[in-house]
């Protein structure tokens, strides 16, 4: 029997290969389905590709490749109490469960079965080819382990310095709370020098957090090497940072080396949990309505998604996704197609990987799903989201409608739903002419002003009471949180903005300018985002501690722009004039050009207008004085806090700290339109900087190049006309230079105002992306809500209204919810009235 099995494989020997470096071996999932070598027909790894399918998706693979050798892989799984037993497959079990591993080599169609590791009785040849091959896929790391590994931080190591420390005897003691810095007395982010004791607050690089660094000063100074960070001790360790070797270490002494300075680490986790865990602790338990008995529900629609370790920001988004009809209808229409049409590879095919986990969902799995493949593939060469660390909910769901607008090419586009039009009113300040503009979204963002909260009294009691406590290092007081009324929220959306380095093309110079918003069009479904997270004046990234009566029906029909106005006055249709740089003569212009260009430079001739108490009134906030001097200026004199708000936004320039700069003003000049230019840069070429931003969002450069050539280099109808010429891509090979062409990037943007519009409703123009408007009054079926103190932590539940019920899923489990938290969500999601 083995000889004749032997000559059976023979034929298929060179469809039989041997995992290379690079590549993945997908033997825990099904690419099309939730199986796993736990599954009843176990899971089948094709020899070839190292695909994994089920039992169900096998015999097409082989029916569309011709691929014959498989790998079955079984696993018998029995609960014991006990230490788990784990063979070849190298998957991850429970300690409380025993697993049996099986493997066997199968030869379609006919299902011949090779037990294995009983390989050595086939013929010697065929047996040492067989043999390499599949112990290599048996040793092979799982695809999303391999993945995984290299997204985890790397092993922490123990410091060279922390058994030879030398703690100076200088009679230090901390306190177990009313830290500071001895420097700047800053009360967060601070680090405790091991050697003498010196509090001090650290650096924005170092763990997240704000700081002026003054940890690492006290450094260079004295070569005191390690410090420990005051906020994270508990009784199992601290985080170490060691200024020498510059990463994070460990310290096998840590007890002794805190205790020096009288720190019990014990008495330190006490302190900490009675500090910050209780006001978390409570938010928690309201969200996830943990005080009550929840019935669990299963179903069509009721199947959960299994949290992968911080990945409960895409499932929360997904379920809430999956709720709507438009999604269903466009991603699970016909499965078996889905199944028969996708790529060889369907692991990396966005609309494969979607569909099948929709359709998934919307079956009984009463134990949930875990998409494992769909998060590798939505998440793939994003920095952030491909990592293991937790993510904003807001942020992905951008990245994904952005996924779905660029893989809906010439099919139904389910995220028009929430694509919608923003007209955008500029006023100048000084000739108070006005402009409108119209833009594309996808989600509102709400403020939360803090100053409107209806309990605001008692927040300052409680302030006063906190700053009384910390000073005099008692306990804090039970926490109070903000009441903001919904209307609130509303009118400060509505209020005026200011829009830092306003240009007034009506007195051809930068002024003071306003912007407000209004909806040009009302979406299907409307997301509102509540913008609960800020930063301190010390730069660290804080939640807000919010409960806002979200109203169950919202009307915001008031809302809707009305376009220029009898007795306004529009603002000329110019573009800002041409600034170049220093070194622009080094620019190859031709004899004339440069004389040319510098009378097209618009400037200040006399001293720029600036309030000097409003710069030195930032720069007491630790802002550089010439960056202070610049928000003033460029945001016409109007208050500092305007000038913050231009500060935030231009921070991380690398001119920020320079001082102000402005080109002088020439009276006279010829003409861009004489010099032939217009608005496009020399021969016609787009600015690389425009080109950058296109391709970055994954355009190919040809592509991004013609479109910035057929739109004036205006980066929103450059995007438009990507979206609305696909054939051009193509078309447009023998029109441009081979310098013009290279790959496209896998990078992806994910902004709300830059998303593409792929599919035009046939009674708008051409250039224009598709909208579906309609009233502005809506319904609220679902909202994501947040757990914790920050974006990059803590965790997401999500509820939605099915069938007139309220449902909770927190993760895999789905319960009917009792009391939905509405006053303490992140995202909301409403769904248009039907017209009466």
């Amino acid at each position: 029997m083995a000889a004749d099995l032997g000559e059976l494989l023979v034929p298929y020997m060179p469809t039989i290969r041997v995992p290379r470096t690079g590549d993945r071996v997908f033997k825990s999932e099904c690419a099309f389905s939730y199986d796993s070598p736990e599954s009843e027909g176990g899971l089948y790894v094709c020899m070839n590709t190292f695909l994994g399918f089920g039992r169900e998706h096998v015999e097409r693979h082989y029916r569309k490749t011709g691929q014959s050798v498989y790998m079955l892989l079984k696993r018998h799984v029995k609960e014991v109490r006990g230490h788990t037993m784990c063979f070849y497959i190298g998957l991850h079990t429970d300690n409380e469960y025993e697993c049996e591993d099986e493997a066997k080599l199968v030869i379609f169609p006919d299902h011949f079965e090779i037990p294995l590791p009983n390989i050595e009785e086939l013929p010697a040849l065929v047996s040492e080819c067989v043999t390499i091959a599949c112990d290599a896929v048996l040793n092979a790391a799982s695809a999303y382990k391999k993945q995984e590994s290299d997204s985890w931080d790397e092993e922490i190591q123990v410091s060279k310095h922390a058994r030879s420390l030398r703690q100076t005897d200088n009679g230090v003691r901390i306190p177990p709370s009313g830290w500071k810095c001895q420097k700047c007395e800053m009360r967060e982010n601070l680090w405790l020098n091991l050697t003498d004791g010196a509090v001090l607050c650290g650096k924005w690089f170092f763990d997240g957090a704000g700081g002026n660094g003054h940890a690492l000063d006290h450094y260079k100074d004295t070569n005191f090497p390690l410090a420990v960070k005051l906020d994270n001790i508990t009784a199992d360790g601290a985080d170490i940072y060691s200024f020498d070797e510059e990463e994070a270490v460990l310290d096998p002494h840590i007890s002794e080396h805190l205790q020096h300075f009288g720190i019990d680490m014990l008495q330190m986790q006490q302190v900490s949990l009675a500090i910050s865990v209780r006001p978390r602790v409570s938010e928690w338990e309201v969200i996830q309505e943990s005080g009550m008995k929840l019935k669990a529900v299963y179903g069509s629609g009721f199947t959960g998604i299994k949290n992968l370790g911080n990945s409960c920001y895409l499932g929360t988004t997904m379920q809430v996704l999956f709720s709507i009809p438009e999604f269903q209808r466009a991603y699970v229409g016909n499965l078996q197609r889905i199944y028969d049409y996708s790529p060889l590879d369907p692991t990396t095919d966005f609309s494969t990987q979607i569909q099948v986990v929709l359709g998934i969902s919307l079956q009984h799995q009463p134990k949930g799903i875990s998409p494992k493949m769909f998060k590798a593939m939505v998440s793939k060469g994003h920095p952030e989201f491909s990592s293991n660390r937790q993510q904003d909910a807001h942020e992905f769901f951008l990245h994904l409608i952005n996924l779905v607008e660029r893989n809906s090419a010439g099919s139904e586009n389910p995220s028009d739903v929430f694509r919608y039009l923003v007209e955008e009113r500029v006023q100048c300040c000084q000739t108070q002419k006005v402009c409108y503009n119209q833009k594309v979204d996808y989600l509102m963002q709400l403020p939360a002003p803090i100053e409107a909260a209806s309990n605001r009294e008692e927040l300052i009691a409680y302030e006063a009471k906190r700053r009384e406590a910390e000073e005099n290092m008692r306990a804090p007081p039970e926490p109070v949180r903000a009441r903001i009324p919904f209307t609130a929220c509303l009118q400060a959306f509505t209020e005026p903005e200011n829009v830092p380095d306003f240009w007034s093309s009506a007195l051809q110079a930068k002024s003071a300018g306003v912007k407000t918003s209004r909806f040009a069009s009302f979406p299907e479904y409307l997301v509102v985002q509540i913008n609960k997270f800020t930063f301190g004046i010390d730069w660290v990234p804080k939640k807000l501690d919010l409960s806002i009566d979200v109203p169950d029906f919202l009307d915001l029909s008031r809302l809707r722009g009305t376009g220029l106005q009898a007795g306004e006055e529009e603002l000329p249709d110019l573009t800002p004039p041409i600034v170049l740089p220093e070194d622009t003569r080094d620019l190859q212009l031709g004899n004339n050009c440069y004389s040319e260009f510098c009378t097209l430079a618009f400037c200040l001739s006399s001293a720029p207008d600036i309030d000097e108490s409003a710069a030195m009134q930032l720069a007491e906030m630790g802002f550089p004085l010439e960056a202070c001097r610049k928000a003033v200026y460029y945001t016409g004199n109007m208050g500092p806090e305007m000038a913050f708000n231009w500060i935030i936004a231009h921070m991380e320039e690398p001119d920020f700290a320079e001082p102000l700069a402005l080109p002088s003003f020439m009276e006279a000049g010829p003409s861009m339109a004489s010099l032939g230019l217009a608005a496009t840069p020399l021969d016609n070429q787009p600015p690389e900087e425009s080109i950058a931003i296109l391709t970055s969002m994954g355009f190919p450069r040809r592509h991004t190049v013609q479109a910035l050539k057929a739109t004036n280099n205006n980066l929103e109808r450059a995007l438009d006309w990507i979206f609305t010429h696909p054939e051009e891509e193509e078309a447009s090979d023998d029109l441009l230079d081979m310098s013009d062409i290279m790959e496209p990037n896998d990078n992806t943007f994910s902004n709300a105002n830059t998303n593409s519009h792929s599919t035009l409703s046939p009674d708008q123009d051409a250039s224009g992306p598709r909208i579906k408007d309609g009233p502005g009054r809506y319904e609220l079926f679902a909202f994501i809500s947040h757990m914790g103190a920050s974006t990059m932590s803590g965790r997401y539940v999500c509820h939605i209204k099915k069938e007139g019920r309220w449902v909770i899923f927190n993760d895999h489990k789905v319960c009917l919810s009792e009391r939905p938290p509405k006053d303490l969500g992140y995202i909301y999601f409403y769904r248009r009235l039907s017209s009466c």
